[in-house]
């Protein structure tokens, strides 16, 4: 039994994206290496920023997969989130070349990095979630706005981590998590829902 369309589609995409790089990448050539038609692919993805911003949900489906069903209550909210995250890191590890091709085109142009923020929002709050952190109101988005930077800087040091166990990437991840939860504490005092 094949693959969904859309499954296919979107891991084409990152297969493409990782050896030609951001410019080079056409809807065509994907459609072909997901063997669907061309019509087909754009029925549901229009344009690679569709495909992107489908990539990053089939990825936090992967990291969502591996969610307890129940929250440890033996568990801080901190280590709840940095097992999310680093599952994360663990499914983008299959994709790294897709993954820098996307950063390197979203440090060159900043439409692009504009048009990605619902996606980047809707990712970081289902990490949080996930974790079991609030992310309603103010202080959710507070937190949504603060996690995105967390994986923007640790998604470099992901990008540039060669060890087999993520180690660098862990460290990184773990330091901004302890820096960010001071961080945050006191800017929720400030902060009235």
């Amino acid at each position: 039994m094949s693959a969904p369309s859309s499954d296919r589609a979107v891991d084409a995409f990152l297969a493409v994206l990782g050896e030609r790089g951001w410019a080079a990448t056409t809807l065509g050539d994907v459609a072909t290496r997901a063997e669907l038609g061309f019509a087909e692919l754009y029925a549901t993805f229009p344009g690679k920023i569709a495909l992107l911003s489908a990539a990053m949900a089939w990825i936090d489906r992967q990291v969502l997969a591996g969610v307890a069903p129940s929250l440890d209550p033996e568990e801080t909210p901190r280590d709840r989130l940095f097992d999310t995250l680093m599952r994360r890191y663990d499914a983008l590890a299959a994709h790294r070349e897709a993954v820098r091709a996307a950063c390197a085109a979203v440090r060159r142009d900043p439409l692009l990095a504009l048009q990605l923020v619902p996606a980047v929002r809707r990712s970081q709050a289902a990490m949080l979630a996930a974790s079991g952190i609030d992310t309603d109101g103010a202080r959710g988005a507070v937190r949504i706005a603060g996690l995105a930077a967390i994986h923007a800087r640790t998604l470099r040091a992901f990008l540039a981590d060669g060890s087999a166990d993520l180690s660098a990437t862990m460290a990184m991840l773990d330091s901004q998590l302890r820096a960010a939860e001071s961080r945050i504490q006191t800017i929720e005092k400030y902060i009235k829902s």
